[in-house]
């Protein structure tokens, strides 16, 4: 027996011992216990230093709310900061420390802010570190950052592996109290595919702690029928130690699963946690209510705890908070526990209640206060009395412990984290879930029901609506009979008057009722400016706790409503989740996945040297015979293509088929070029704008059908054109009737370029491709021999005669070997991509190197492709602004250099020839360069002043990262074939 663990009762398993360590120290515990039960049955009242002015904390809760028992758990790389110890699984060698402490738990030098508390109010930091000026860098920054967080981590690499997996159902549900266990047993009944997840270790929620007979029976009992019944249901899932963190888009939740967090020994084959994504087509969010507490004069002493913890602690760990325990509430719950701590033989030094006209009886023998309250603690690191209220006389009554309860509030965070907002309920005095539609409900007391009773009858029924609702037949469920139950109404209270010291409102944070007076005060009486000046409700927690009292005490300073102050927003993560568990198996080399083309392998076979581009490995020379440097590959590639033809794989090319009787409509708002009367059958080059007027990306655009387009975009935009795209079409056009799919990796692409291509595409292709049958920018299915479809596009990126073949990826190297066969006779070679880059520039195409965010598409010298009569496309209005159209812009230029031995390179700034090297003299930079095999002489594009009217002008390309200088020509940016005959031979 350790100092307050009770005789008998509670649902551990006594005959199996645990040992652990807190701060050093040797103590014991059983399984079953959590780390905070087991600290308070070792009479370890103070457990951790509030964060601003370190004083003494203790336990306040039993369950995930908790702020104050934060502590770091393991040692060494396994060590896990800001771990709440009221949801720690006890395991046999658990190693605990305490946190923001120094030098240790007991003496903490950091209490001596609490000497100083007159000048750390709300707010401080905001008008005490402006000045003196030269104190920043030097003393104020150094101090904040060693003062900041509340746990230490460890730096070296995390030993251990996570995990990332997806599930599906046809009902989650969230919480295994009364209204989830019946909601779960109906839903498995009528043959759903169940998912019942619990942050809990034990499944069950509160029928472990609650002593309300169920058909005469302890709880804990019919939990464990129906959790049986449940584990033989083939079609239902259970997942405890899992915490539902987040509600995201078309009904996916996330959910952190601890594997192994609740042992000392870890499986090296099994992850040590576990993210679910959990793809659900209805949910029930059966999260409970949490206690709150109540604000009043030294409330956060050690030994101060909801009314629900200590009955917890009680009746589920075998656990008394104290010897003599002081119970403070505003409802019925207040006498609840103190039947359950008599009915334990736990003393109670007194019921006080704030009601003066309450009409609940107290267990015999119990002092019982009416219409009183608390208003100051004693003690030090423990509590030894309280100084309660009657009427105006103050009695010190000695207790050990006070169990507080200011009435419930239904867990309601994941039905708000996507934009709705919580609703106020007079009658509840809390805020309940906002209707978010089917897709999730709240059941029982997260719905405001809170008898026993109601929740099974809830849970039951949300249930077989949702089965109903999927085309079910709803089963029945024979609710237990349940014993009496109390009115769970109370009357609001949201603080003490007459508080004789400090009263809390946000424990951790050491946010005070004098803090909130002050916000309001100076401005900052709105809820988010409140949380932000204040500090309420942010770190760990995020207000779980205290945040419904600090909008009480707001809406009472501000003479309002709670309905009108509201709540600060609801974002996930509902509790804390590890990065490893984010990260998942994407670490060390597997940190970003690795992405071949189709084409990966006839690269390979052909000899490519591959790169790391963006997210794909691309080939980017294919090295021959006595070659020896990459620039031999590429200049041999680059006059094959010119004088024969060559392939080149471009698969990693963005892909996005746009469906819909709006999709023209949609593609013409989207680029700044028309589209709506692109012919069926035609492709045409895109070019898409920011809404600054700026460009984003480019591509082309192809329409396959009259309801059915494909556009291309740069390899690195291509996700970022997508989530472009969605943004338009649920924000801005949420009207039109277009639907789009990313098929990037669904398609092998390749490019056939150069004067022979033609005639080596048209020995595998089956349908005329000639020139009068193909011409330039068609856009088509063609049928290849051997009867594979594919889909032809006559564009090039190279300024040759050129093709680009799409066919199922699957197919590509196959399809890519039989053109490299074909166009064996004629000369044909594999070029990669630093080919690719001499080619289009040669022709003047421009990349992202060019179209970086800054240019305009007449910096490009893409100002012909603006719409002038289209009447709207994103990017209109803004790229008339002052400045975007001025004469000295920096625009696209090409540069010879006037020596073939002398070297350009991206990078480099252009100054006027004898000018001193400043920015007031820059002119311009180097976007791209390279050595022209075509034109024998380094070549580049690049970004000058006024650069088109200043054709013929010499000007030096200074690289001082290099060291080089040397003197260009500036000329029109296409240096091969101007005219553009080739593409249309």
């Amino acid at each position: 027996m350790t100092a307050y663990r009770l005789p008998a009762g509670g649902l551990i398993d006594r005959s199996h011992t645990l040992a652990f360590s807190f701060d050093g120290k040797s103590l014991s515990g059983h399984a079953g216990d959590t780390l905070a039960s087991a600290l308070l049955a070792n009479d370890r009242l103070l457990v951790g230093r509030s964060f601003k002015y370190h004083r003494p904390r203790g336990i306040v809760t039993a369950g995930p709310s908790e702020p104050n028992a934060l502590v770091t758990v393991g040692s060494g790389v396994r060590r896990d900061p800001n771990t709440k110890a009221t949801v720690a699984e006890l395991y046999d060698g658990l190693v605990a420390t305490s946190q923001n402490r120094w030098p240790s738990l007991a003496f903490d030098i950091g209490a001596v802010n609490g000497l100083m508390a007159r000048f750390l109010s709300a707010g401080f930091y905001y008008k005490t570190f402006m000045w003196p000026a030269a104190f920043w860098e030097k003393v104020y920054e150094p101090l904040i950052r060693r003062a900041a967080g509340l746990g230490r981590t460890d730096l070296a690499p995390d030993p251990d592996s996570y995990e990332k997996s997806w599930a599906h159902c046809d009902l989650l549900v969230v919480g295994s109290g009364p209204a989830g266990l019946a909601a779960a047993l109906v839903a498995a009944r009528s043959g759903l595919r169940v998912i019942l997840a619990e942050q809990d270790f034990a499944l069950g929620g509160t029928l472990l702690s609650e002593t309300t007979r169920l058909d005469g029976e302890a709880p804990y009992i019919f939990a464990r029928r129906v959790l049986d019944e449940l584990q033989n249901s083939p079609n239902v899932t259970l997942l405890p130690r899992t915490t539902v963190f987040g509600w995201y888009d078309d009904n996916v939740f996330g959910a952190l699963e601890r594997v192994q967090k609740h042992g000392a020994a870890v499986d090296a084959v099994k992850p040590v946690e576990r993210l679910w994504r959990i793809v659900a087509k209805h949910a029930i969010l059966a999260s409970g209510a949490e206690e709150r507490p109540l604000v009043f004069g030294g409330n956060d002493r050690p030994g101060v705890m909801t009314a629900s913890a200590a009955a917890t602690y009680a009746n589920r760990f075998g656990v008394a908070a104290g010897k003599a325990v002081a119970i403070f509430t505003n409802g019925a719950s207040g006498y609840r526990t103190a039947r359950d701590l008599a009915a334990q033989g736990i003393g109670i030094a007194a019921l006080i209640d704030s009601r003066p006209d309450a009409a609940e009886a107290a267990p015999a023998g119990v002092r019982l206060i009416r219409g009183g309250s608390i208003v100051d603690t004693r003690g030090g690191a423990g509590l030894r009395g309280i100084v309660a209220d009657r009427g105006g006389f103050e009695d010190l009554i000695a207790c050990d412990a006070v169990a507080m309860s200011g009435g419930w509030s239904p867990v309601i965070h994941l039905a708000c984290q996507r934009g709705g907002r919580p609703v106020w309920s007079d009658a509840l005095q809390a805020f309940l879930a906002p209707d978010v539609g089917a897709g999730l409900v709240p059941a029982g007391a997260a719905a405001g029901q809170y008898r026993l009773s109601a929740c099974f009858e809830d849970g039951a029924r949300k249930a077989a609506d949702i089965a109903e609702a999927l085309g079910r037949q709803a089963a029945g469920f024979q609710a237990p009979v349940v014993g009496e139950e109390p009115d769970p109404l109370f009357t609001a209270l949201w603080h003490v008057p007459g508080a004789k010291s400090k009263a809390f409102v946000d424990f951790q944070n050491d946010v005070h009722l004098g803090d909130l007076g002050l916000a309001v005060r100076e401005g900052f009486g709105h809820v988010e400016h409140a949380k932000r000046y204040t500090t309420g409700g942010m770190a760990t927690d995020q207000g779980k706790l205290g945040n419904i009292n600090a909008i009480g005490i707001l809406a009472a300073m501000r003479g309002v409503s709670p309905a009108e102050v509201g709540t600060t927003t609801f974002r996930p993560f509902y509790t804390p989740v590890s990065f490893g568990a984010l990260a998942g198996t994407s670490v060390g080399g597997h940190a970003m996945p690795v992405r071949r083309s189709p084409l990966h392998g006839w690269a390979a076979r052909n000899g490519a040297a591959f790169i790391e581009a963006g997210l794909w490995y691309r080939s980017s020379w294919f090295a021959k015979g006595e070659e020896k440097t990459w620039r031999e590959s590429v200049d041999r590639e680059v006059r094959s293509v010119r004088e024969n033809a060559g392939l080149c794989d471009v698969s990693t090319l963005g892909k996005i088929e746009v469906f819909g009787p709006d999709a023209a409509e949609f593609l013409n708002r989207l680029y700044c070029n028309p589209l709506l009367k692109l012919p069926v059958g035609k492709a045409r080059y895109g070019l898409m704008l920011r809404e600054d007027g700026m460009v984003f990306d480019d591509g082309t655009v192809s329409r396959l059908g009259e309801a059915h387009f494909l556009i291309t975009t740069t390899t690195a935009m291509a996700g970022g054109v997508l989530s472009h795209m969605e943004f338009a079409a649920q924000v801005l056009w949420p009207q039109l009737r277009v639907r789009f799919l990313s098929v990037s990796d669904q398609w092998a692409q390749m490019s056939i370029a150069g004067p022979k291509a033609r005639v080596i595409l048209q020995s595998i292709v089956e349908d005329d491709i000639s020139h009068a049958a193909f011409p330039f920018l068609a856009a088509r299915e063609v049928r290849l021999k051997g009867n594979l479809k594919g889909r032809l596009f006559r564009i090039s990126f190279s300024g040759e005669l050129a093709y680009e073949l799409a066919v199922p990826a699957g197919y590509g190297e196959a399809v890519a070997d039989a053109l490299m066969r074909a166009g064996l006779p004629h000369g044909m070679c594999a070029y990669g991509l630093e080919a690719l880059n001499v080619l289009r520039i040669e022709k003047g195409h421009v990349t992202h190197a060019e179209l970086d965010g800054r240019v305009t598409p007449d910096d490009a010298g893409l100002g012909h492709m603006m719409g002038t009569g289209k009447a709207d496309f994103i990017g209109k209005r803004l790229s008339n602004r002052f400045g975007l159209t001025a004469a000295d812009r920096a625009q696209l230029v090409g540069l010879k250099a006037l020596e073939a031995d002398q070297e350009m390179r991206a990078g480099a700034h252009l100054l006027k020839d004898g000018a001193k090297p400043s920015t007031i003299n820059d002119q311009g930079w180097v976007s791209s360069a390279c050595f022209s095999p075509t034109l024998r002489m380094p070549i580049a594009l690049a970004f000058l002043k006024s650069g088109r009217e200043r054709y013929g002008e010499k000007i030096v390309v200074w690289d001082r990262l290099r060291g080089v200088e040397t003197m260009a020509e500036v000329c029109h940016p296409v240096f091969v074939d101007p005219d553009n005959s080739k593409l249309t031979a």
